[in-house]
């Protein structure tokens, strides 16, 4: 018989995906606004919608997804470090998942946004895997 899971695991998995959307609203939202009305170079500003993503998905992670986990006592500066650190581990495995996707298939080449998909279902597993084990150390 499948395994079920808990009530307690459905909750964090759906936490995870609603701070997964707020934190793409931010990171999109962050961009336009330093592209479109700073006129913020792209790749710079990319650089700190990111930062300005993890952070919120960070600070809402810790205290509602992951909330039920004992952790060990860290500083809050070196657990936002770790966090950080396996986002952007997430974010390689996003984009080389969409350039892989995108090299091989010409029809992905024309619909990217497919590919993005890929990607991003690719680089929030990673995430959530690296979250849980390493950064708010989930056991059991």
């Amino acid at each position: 018989m499948a395994h079920v899971l808990s009530r307690l695991q459905l909750r964090t998995l759906l936490w995870y995906g609603l701070t997964g959307v707020l934190g793409f609203l931010v990171d999109a939202g962050v961009l336009h606004l330093l592209v479109s009305d700073w006129n913020t170079n792209l790749f710079l500003a990319r650089g700190c919608s990111f930062t300005c993503a993890a952070t919120t998905t960070w600070v809402v992670n810790r205290v509602v997804t992951f909330s039920s986990t004992h952790r060990k006592a860290r500083q809050l500066v070196a657990e936002w470090a770790a966090y950080f650190v396996a986002s952007l581990g997430g974010g390689c495995v996003n984009y080389l998942v969409f350039a892989l996707a995108v090299h091989l298939s010409p029809t992905l080449y024309e619909t990217p946004s497919i590919a993005v998909g890929f990607g991003t279902i690719a680089g929030t597993t990673f995430n959530f895997i690296m979250y849980a084990r390493y950064v708010f150390r989930v056991h059991g």
